[in-house]
């Protein structure tokens, strides 16, 4: 499966009081790597994937300034969704994991079929 990896910086608003990241900023990162991913895989409507299902553990502390790299890929195609796992590492160490389940939606809102041509760029 095509995978994406996006360099990150911790800035200070991805910080929560006590100084490590907020947990939706590991969220946001995940979701910009996305779209990157699906970006290069030629697919440029965005908005058709409501979040059906979003997971991650936290595994290591991540503080303002740290310079991380987010990987994502796809996990698993269904026929209207696209599983994703993600993770945050920080020199190679792995900080923070996760999944996001898609659903691909038509514009009424309701679940449509993966289009051919974004299957076949996301399984090449």
């Amino acid at each position: 499966m095509r995978s994406h990896s996006e360099p990150v910086r911790v800035e200070f608003v991805d910080t929560d009081a006590g100084g490590r990241i907020h947990h939706t900023a590991a969220l946001r990162w995940a979701e910009r790597a996305e779209h990157q991913l699906l970006r290069g895989a030629g697919w440029g409507d965005l908005t058709s994937f409501p979040r059906r299902r979003v997971a991650a553990e936290f595994l290591a502390p991540l503080r303002f300034g740290d310079e991380v790299v987010v990987e994502i890929r796809p996990t698993a195609l269904g026929r209207t969704s696209i599983t994703y796992g993600w993770r945050v590492l920080r020199e190679g160490q792995v900080c923070v994991e996760g999944s996001i389940t898609c659903v691909h939606v038509d514009d009424d809102g309701r679940a449509a079929p993966l289009p051919d041509g974004l299957r076949a760029a996301l399984e090449g």
